[in-house]
């Protein structure tokens, strides 16, 4: 099929009975909420390919006018990775002394966070997100990306979901402001920090927040 000069081909997505997507839907969400944000990480090595195929995951979700509008720094080096902690320490401690209201502070505090960063020293990967603000041409003019939060946002929570398939954790880090990652990995001028994810095993007896998720109740609202 040729619409417009695009090449149409046909959707190839599985679809189940009634009791079959109840039972595939349920199972997925037991699954799924299982997830946790982990801090306490293991050093211990996550395979290249592992990585790869998380990222190429992630660069399946939908974006704006399909731009994609996305690149994902994959880092093991360990000289770059302490590097980055140092940074990212640097304006975490000013957010913690200063930038932070006390409300802030104080929602964090259940958390047990502080500007500490060491499982950027310690997860085998870094994941660096960056947001495609806009696209270079070969004579040095932009072409705008479309709806670049959403997009991103929509590709950092298929990764997410990756990384928990795989049996790994994660953890989604914002230093503010993230400036200072773009100019140590050397990134081009259209592509902004968006979010460090550290990736790899939890370390041996981790420990999480006993978090309450919002129930049902609390997250939807019908109209029947």
């Amino acid at each position: 099929m040729q619409t417009k000069n695009h090449l149409f081909i046909t959707y190839e997505g599985e679809t189940f009975s009634s009791d079959e997507m109840k039972k595939r839907a349920s199972s997925f969400y037991a699954w799924a909420d299982k997830r946790r944000s982990v801090r306490d990480f293991s050093d211990k090595p996550v395979p290249k390919e592992v990585m790869e195929d998380l990222i190429m995951t992630a660069s399946s979700a939908p974006s704006g006018a399909h731009k994609q509008p996305w690149t994902f720094c994959l880092i093991s080096n360990a000289s770059l990775k302490s590097k980055l902690r140092e940074l990212a320490e640097e304006e975490e401690k000013k957010s913690y002394e200063g930038r932070m209201s006390e409300e802030w502070l104080e929602d964090l505090e259940p958390l047990g966070t502080n500007w500490v960063k060491e499982f950027i020293d310690i997860a085998p990967w870094i994941v660096v997100v960056m947001k495609r603000a806009y696209e270079l041409n070969e004579d040095g003019t932009k072409h705008n990306n479309y709806y670049v939060a959403e997009s991103v946002g929509l590709a950092a929570g298929f990764f997410l979901m990756a990384v928990h398939n795989a049996g790994l954790v994660a953890l989604t880090h914002t230093p503010s402001p993230m400036n200072f990652i773009s100019k140590a990995l050397n990134r081009p001028e259209n592509e902004r920090p968006f979010l460090l994810i550290p990736v790899g095993y939890p370390a041996e007896n981790a420990q999480v927040p006993a978090l309450k998720r919002k129930v049902k109740e609390e997250v939807i609202h019908y109209y029947e």
